[in-house]
């Protein structure tokens, strides 16, 4: 479990690692409370993610203007640029973070089809999700379950919903993973040559299963890693500036956090959004950060 607070926003927020057989599928389980009557906050660009709001109500913001209120059990899509969110609380909600392989074996649905989109979750999953929303609800308004064993019950039910997937496609879901964590930059024709597919099929089924086309993904993964990488204390002032040499100039820099990280490099900071900088820590990205070593000089 990790566990990160925020003393001047006095929110929570708890991660807890689902089990071994599920961790291809749900990256993390998080419970958040937000205590305040109002509060603003935003999400990264993102595969996807089920969220049980059990009080509170949030709105979700999309890049084109759109403003959406949150069902009680909110399936957000898998989405190419940051979310604003607006918390009318106290707020306190359930949420599991999907992988691309988790969002083809829990909802069935394309991402690309779906893409930057919020769905009443109960919709898509039927109605044992409306009654796990129910049961939660009552044992968190109750108190006879605390985040550790209602983020449990998430994790189980997500579990018994895993739908098979075809093996080529799962194998062409860790290629494109496996590519996107081989570089800052990696060159689609890599990709081409791990998977044996063309370019123009490449063109056709990465979006079905992460949202995007791969070199938009690609420009995805760099800015969430850099901006991971630039709130890492633990990054040093020559990585800083190799990290810089990845794009064209300052302001290139401030355009790609701003439009997936939905911050720019100096308001990274947990004060501001303390849900965006969890969703953008170096946690996030085991599976897609390359070694900072390899970044290509100018």
């Amino acid at each position: 479990m990790q566990l990160a607070e925020n003393a001047g926003h006095e929110v929570r927020l708890e991660h807890f690692p689902p089990a071994d057989d599920l961790q291809a599928y749900v990256t993390v389980v998080s419970a958040l409370h937000y205590p305040q009557s109002r509060t603003d906050d935003a999400l990264p660009a993102a595969v996807g993610a089920l969220s049980f709001i059990l009080t509170g109500v949030g709105t979700i913001g999309f890049a084109d203007g759109r403003q959406v209120i949150a069902p009680p059990i909110t399936l957000l899509s898998p989405t190419n640029a940051a979310v604003s969110l607006g918390i009318d609380g106290p707020l306190f909600m359930v949420a599991a973070t999907l992988s691309p392989l988790g969002w083809a074996a829990i909802t069935g649905l394309d991402a690309a089809a779906h893409a930057d989109q919020v769905y009443d979750g109960a919709d898509i999953l039927g109605t044992d999700c409306t009654a796990l929303h129910g049961q939660l609800g009552q044992a968190y308004l109750g108190g006879t379950a605390g985040p550790q064993q209602l983020a449990h019950a998430v994790a189980q039910f997500l579990a018994g919903r895993l739908r098979p997937v075809n093996p080529r496609h799962a194998l062409l879901i860790r290629q494109v993973r496996d590519w996107l964590s081989s570089d800052f930059d990696p060159a689609l024709t890599d990709l081409a040559d791990q998977t044996g597919l063309s370019p123009r099929q490449l063109q056709r089924l990465v979006p079905r299963f992460f949202g995007a086309p791969p070199k938009q993904l690609a420009r995805k993964y760099r800015a969430l890693r850099v901006a991971a990488l630039l709130q890492a204390e633990e990054t040093s002032d020559e990585r800083i500036a190799e990290l810089l040499n990845l794009f064209a100039d300052q302001s290139h820099l401030i355009r790609e956090l701003r439009h997936f990280v939905g911050r720019s490099p100096g308001r990274l900071d947990s004060a501001r959004a303390p849900m965006l900088t969890s969703a953008t820590s170096l946690r996030n990205f085991r599976e897609f950060r390359p070694n900072v070593a390899a970044i290509p000089k100018d």
